[in-house]
């Protein structure tokens, strides 16, 4: 996988169904799309196999060769340019349309995101470019936050290790927060107001069943004013 396939797909992952509504076709084990580029000068072809590895081919239509200066950075000019621009936008394409995003990738994270879409119908909102790994939900009746679901360093949580961690971020009555910081369980509240806040770890360190029912706690009180 080239740089440009890794950076355009990066926290993505392929709906399979979805390619062949695009126009793909299963051959083998791959899954196979071509299309003319460039005014017709060049032949792209893109291939999907069943781990989601993604390879491409450009091929010159009048040499029959294979073309790949486009891939090099430093590579300038009209034409390398104009066929650079022609692959990045096939590709982008293929991304927004046959992927889904999957920026949280533990256990905990993967159930709390599927117990909200399905009793709420919320999705995750990446409201900070810059942070793409930064996510909210929202009522829908009234747009208030109630949840939150980041990745950071540890250390963040005043844990000594940088290790990266996926946490959860909801609402909590003020009269709760104090008996429940227990900084193994829960946390004080990360980049939230820390007395109607909490964080907890999605890593396996909390029953399910309890999360949820902090989730729903949360919705409750994103409605009161």
């Amino acid at each position: 996988m080239n740089a440009i396939i890794g950076e355009i797909f990066k926290k993505k992952v392929i709906d399979y169904d979805k390619l062949l509504q695009y126009g793909f076709v299963l051959n083998k084990e791959n899954y196979e799309f071509n299309t003319d580029i460039f005014d017709g000068q060049m032949s792209l072809s893109v291939y999907v196999d069943s781990q989601g590895n993604i390879k491409t081919q450009v091929v010159e239509l009048e040499t029959q060769e294979q073309y790949t200066l486009f891939l090099a950075e430093d590579a300038v000019g009209s034409f390398v340019g104009g066929v650079r621009r022609e692959y990045l936008r096939v590709l982008r394409d293929i991304a927004d349309k046959c992927c889904v995003t999957q920026v949280f990738k533990s256990k905990h994270s993967q159930d709390v995101i599927e117990y909200v879409r399905t009793k709420y119908g919320d999705e995750l909102e990446f409201l900070w470019k810059k942070f793409d790994d930064n996510a909210i939900w929202r009522r829908k009746d009234n747009g208030k936050w109630y949840g939150l679901i980041l990745i950071v360093p540890k250390s963040k949580l005043g844990i000594d290790s940088e290790e990266k961690i996926e946490i959860i971020g909801l609402r909590i009555s003020p009269q709760e927060v104090e008996s429940l910081i227990d900084n193994k369980r829960y946390y004080p509240a990360y980049h939230m107001n820390k007395k109607s806040w909490i964080t907890i770890c999605l890593d396996g360190s909390m029953e399910i069943e309890e999360i949820y029912r902090r989730i729903d706690d949360s919705y409750v009180l994103a409605l009161k004013k």
